[in-house]
């Protein structure tokens, strides 16, 4: 039997390893931004072209190469932070060259060329799927200048897999972020097909963040520092008021290497618990320092995630720090124990002052508690009779429907619940109707998030949204993530209705919306649609143009607490059973519920 075992070439084995480090354009701006930081620059260009599939320059002005450093630091295996085996253990820099240069050679063009300061000469190398092409000396600036062409243009069925140029374009804006975030104090610029996309000055983090998000964030930053001995934190927390539906901005990073931690993001979480609404999420920017002996960082090929070996103490750490921030920005409110000394004396006292005080006409007789204890009883004897299973499990204190009474009303206002009145609204969140079965619940805006869902998927599918013009257009400012989506999906969002058009570098115009939608503000609508847009794509599976329909049924909506008249009522109800699904919301949630007849009698049996 011949032997089945063999050595694969460094051309296959580079192709294998580049598939575990190079899964995108994006994860080859990352390695070498951070090999661009290690040699010490300050300032950095990134250009790409097409999302990066066609071409990826990372130009610095740090530490150039020898010539021998630039032909090895396309070898398999070349480092230049790894030397014993202790160094996997205590690593906190990015690697000035090698690593994942070997692996990027291997499925693209790659010229690099490179100076070292005071040569008169540098080096330039040109590969083409691990085969050197050439290698001769160069007249170039001092510094390092990587070029990435043709990204898996000899894997195809990689390059298949990849995304639209939006998507792609999306990764590589976050990469560029978490990098240039880590490093305040090095120029960052980012061209995307000759355009600039961002330009940031070294400077302070609060300076840098504002950069690269947006004016806006100048005012919701919060300071946040803790100094232990096992780890140092600081950064910045958002305020909670500008907490978004979203997942959007929200940074850890652990010895300057950007990380993702859902136990340390739940900590950040926990800490706004009461200052935020259910469903919403705050910005963060939080940089760890702590002694790399504490932290596994190869638990992930693109070290991504790393372990603490005391996760829960890392925890309680940064819990405690970002609470303090909030508390000290006054977003919290705060005892301040050390303000008076005779604080529990004084509690003592005012609790013998209360007892002092007569409050007997506020307290209940025993005739009167004996009625309460009787309506007591009788709830718990009907409990489990009915449940809102029924009415989809009705909780006690809803056993009783009230109707109004014509003392509640205004001369000439329709009595609810009258007879031969059909349809009337109950606490200004159903629409109750009586069929022939029995009583029919209708929740009004699960029921308009179906009508409008329906009717903006039709939109889409048949591009046929009409516009209602603004006599005002507003601007919108994205940040380049948001506006590159914006831009890939034009067409859909102008097939909803929405009349756009680029306005700058990262605005956009909004000139129109669709038409009966009754909001005056334009440019909020817009936003509110691009945010839903995100929270669907992060939490579900589901085509695009559904996401939008979605996205924009779910912004418009009636919502509850909305008063209706008896013909928009009406109009409710007939729309909701003109549509294909009226049962269930896109969300999944009923829109309606019949209680029946024998159910009604039931409660008086």
């Amino acid at each position: 039997m011949p032997d089945i075992i063999r050595l694969l070439p460094d051309s296959l084995a580079n192709q294998i390893a580049a598939g575990e480090v190079v899964q995108r354009p994006a994860s080859v701006i990352k390695e070498l931004l951070e090999n661009a930081i290690d040699a010490g620059a300050d300032k950095i260009t990134v250009i790409v072209k097409d999302a990066g599939k066609e071409l990826i320059q990372v130009i610095d002005t740090g530490q150039g190469m020898s010539e021998t450093d630039a032909r090895m630091s396309l070898e398999r295996h070349a480092t230049s932070k790894i030397s014993k085996s202790e160094d996997l253990f205590a690593i906190r820099t990015m690697g000035f060259r090698g690593e994942a240069l070997a692996s990027i050679a291997a499925v693209a063009q790659v010229e690099i060329k490179t100076k070292q300061a005071g040569k008169e000469l540098g080096s330039r190398i040109v590969v083409e799927a691990s085969d050197v092409k050439a290698q001769e000396p160069a007249a170039c600036e001092e510094g390092t200048s990587i070029c990435v062409k043709n990204l898996f243009y000899n894997v195809p069925a990689r390059r298949n897999f990849l995304k639209s140029n939006g998507v792609e374009m999306k990764h590589i804006v976050d990469e560029f972020q978490r990098v240039a975030l880590a490093h305040p104090g090095v120029g960052f610029a980012l061209y995307q097909n000759d355009l600039e996309t961002y330009s940031v000055s070294p400077g302070k983090l609060s300076q840098r963040i504002v950069s690269l998000f947006g004016k806006n964030y100048k005012e919701q930053l919060a300071s946040c520092a803790e100094n232990t001995d096992l780890i140092t934190i600081h950064g910045y927390v958002g305020k909670p008021g500008y907490a978004k539906k979203t997942r959007g901005e929200q940074f850890f990073f652990v010895n300057n290497r950007f990380i993702k931690n859902n136990y340390l993001n739940h900590a950040v979480v926990n800490a706004f618990e009461g200052l935020i609404q259910e469903g919403y999420f705050p910005f963060y920017v939080l940089f760890i320092d702590i002694d790399p002996r504490h932290i596994d960082v190869n638990v992930h090929p693109t070290k991504t995630e790393i372990k603490f070996d005391d996760e829960r103490t890392v925890y309680s750490i940064v819990r405690s720090a970002v609470k303090q921030s909030l508390s000290s920005h006054n977003f919290t409110p705060a005892l301040d124990f050390s303000a008076d000394v005779n604080l529990g004396q004084k509690l003592t006292a005012s609790r013998e002052t209360l007892k002092d005080k007569n409050y007997t006409q506020f307290r209940t007789t025993g005739r009167e508690q004996a009625n309460i204890e009787n309506w007591e009883k009788l709830f718990d004897e009907n409990e489990g009779k009915v449940s809102m299973q029924d009415l989809q499990h009705e909780e006690d204190n809803n056993l009783v429907l009230t109707f109004g009474s014509s003392l509640n009303k205004t001369s000439g206002e329709p009595l609810e619940g009258e007879p031969g009145q059909a349809i009337f609204q109950l606490h200004l969140k159903y629409i109750v109707s009586q069929v022939k079965s029995g009583m029919m619940f209708i929740d009004q805006e699960a029921a308009h998030e179906r009508i409008l869902f329906e009717k903006y998927l039709a939109n889409l599918e048949q591009r046929s949204g009409a516009s209602q013009q603004s006599l005002f257009p507003q601007t919108v400012s994205l940040n380049p993530g948001d506006y590159s989506l914006v831009m890939e999906m034009e067409e859909e969002i102008k097939a909803l209705g929405f009349v756009i058009e680029p306005f700058g570098k990262r605005d956009v115009l909004v000139k129109g919306t669709p038409m009966d939608i009754s909001h005056l503000n334009e440019g909020g609508i817009f936003e509110g649609l691009i945010e839903q847009f995100k929270k669907n794509k992060a939490e579900l599976s589901i085509p695009r143009r559904e996401n939008l329909a979605r996205s924009l049924a779910k912004r418009t909506g009636l919502k509850e607490g909305v008063r209706l008249s008896q013909e928009e009522m009406q109009s409710l109800v007939d729309q909701l059973f003109a549509c294909e699904i009226p049962n269930y919301a896109p969300n999944g949630r009923s829109t309606f519920y019949i209680l029946d007849l024998k159910k009604i009698e039931n409660y008086f049996n």
